[in-house]
């Protein structure tokens, strides 16, 4: 009798539609951006051993892996260790930034699905490791480069583009920020870290957020710094860190990417651990963002809009052909 009650009960729970929080698929890409395009959102992110997985939803909440992969090694620089991929439109022409074998490298596609790949496989023209590239087009249609250089610790650094967006001019290079003490460096690591740039523009002010902390320390969290022009100088938000596992409840929360949804409000894309006691697969989530009347704006999460984006379709991040 009591096998027969167990079963009616859980034909029940399968009629209504309901799902066990554990049976959730949820997605699985570090260092996330989302390109956003006539309605329809892209996210792309780390995850793959062979180049970079994209999901496909209208809302936001409902997401569809491609059956391909946005980029795939042999169809572009790189064999291994590819990173924090980004996508925008210049003309038609999609454009991904992204990092392979700790260099950065820039692909195109005629389509934000891919494949993005490269006339010559090679690397943007800077010397030494660098990783996390984040393309931004200011207002003026100038484009930078803003990138981790791994040089006494993970440093952000900007350069200007090219015009044809395949290249930096390296005499414009310099350095943005670097992490210091308190919630940056909570270890005091002798290598300490900021990463994971990504860039707004309101008022004429310049909004640079990052990343601070080993990705896998449970404080790993997310300031800001502002400028009045995009090569710096940047000072830092003296409210820091606006995103951190106090907001979000989840350890290693930062590395995301900044977007305008359909809606008008801004949101913020990153991950965070996979558990309280392993920091990977890391977990893709979304946090609405506040920005404050006067200037220079402040910028904050909205309480309760932290969740973790799920894979509708069922199927893994690392599979795709």
């Amino acid at each position: 009798m009591k096998t027969i009650v167990f079963a009616a009960a859980t034909l029940l729970i399968t009629f209504q539609g309901y799902t066990q929080p554990n049976q959730r698929k949820l997605i699985e890409l570090a260092d996330p951006s989302v390109f956003h395009e006539s309605g329809k959102y892209y996210l792309y992110g780390t995850g793959g051993f062979n180049g970079f997985t994209v999901y496909t939803s209208a809302d936001l909440f409902h997401w569809k892996r491609s059956d391909k992969k946005a980029l795939r090694s042999g169809d572009s620089y790189g064999s291994k260790g590819f990173w924090a991929p980004q996508v925008i439109n210049h003309q038609g022409r999609y454009i991904m930034a992204y990092t392979a074998n700790e260099q950065i490298a820039i692909a195109q596609s005629h389509s934000p699905l891919g494949p993005f790949t490269q006339v010559k496989y090679q690397p943007i023209t800077l010397s030494g490791k660098h990783i996390d590239p984040y393309i931004f087009k200011d207002t003026n249609g100038d484009f930078y480069l803003y990138f981790v250089r791994l040089q006494k610790g993970n440093r952000i650094f900007v350069a200007r583009l090219k015009d044809n967006l395949t290249d930096i001019d390296s005499s414009t290079v310099k350095e943005c920020l670097s992490a210091e003490g308190g919630w940056e460096n909570t270890e005091n690591a002798s290598w300490s870290v900021t990463e994971g740039p990504t860039l707004m523009k309101i008022d004429n002010l310049y909004y640079l957020f990052y990343s601070a902390n080993d990705f896998r320390n449970i404080n790993y969290a997310v300031g800001y710094a502002i400028s009045k022009s995009p090569l710096g100088p940047f000072i830092k938000n003296k409210h820091n860190p606006i995103l951190s596992r106090i907001q979000t409840g989840q350890n290693g929360s930062g590395h995301g990417d900044i977007f305008m949804a359909g809606d008008g409000k801004w949101y913020y894309v990153f991950h965070t651990h996979e558990s309280a006691y392993k920091a990977g697969e890391r977990k893709t989530a979304i946090i609405q963002l506040s920005l404050s009347k006067g200037k220079p704006k402040q910028l904050t999460v909205v309480p309760g809009t932290f969740r973790y984006l799920e894979n509708n379709d069922g199927i893994s991040d690392t599979t795709a052909n």
